[in-house]
């Protein structure tokens, strides 16, 4: 988690650099302090995941958010998925209204 973190800091910075905004401007126009983009940017992980889609709506990549947990591409999921399907179709059985 930490190197996912580290990345997603470092890639944010990188937003922000080449949209030529400073830490104060960025942290004014999302509401937050200078220190927290910082952290944001440093891949702390106690910084909430809401400064983390502030910054992505602020560069506009927001829609990026949407593809984190994407269930398409859940490997393990899928897989899980896949082992809980029906192998065989069974045959209905008919109902009986004998009580």
């Amino acid at each position: 988690m930490e190197t996912a973190l580290k990345r997603l800091g470092a890639d944010l910075r990188t937003a922000r650099l080449r949209r030529n905004i400073t830490l104060v401007e960025i942290a004014k126009r999302i509401g937050a302090s200078r220190e927290v983009i910082a952290e944001a940017e440093h891949g702390k992980p106690s910084t909430s995941i809401a400064i983390y889609a502030a910054l992505l709506w602020s560069y506009g990549m927001v829609e990026q958010l949407g593809a984190i947990a994407d269930p398409t591409t859940d490997a393990e999921g899928l897989r899980l998925a896949s082992l809980r399907d029906r192998r065989h179709a069974r045959a209905a059985r008919p109902l009986d209204d004998d009580f």
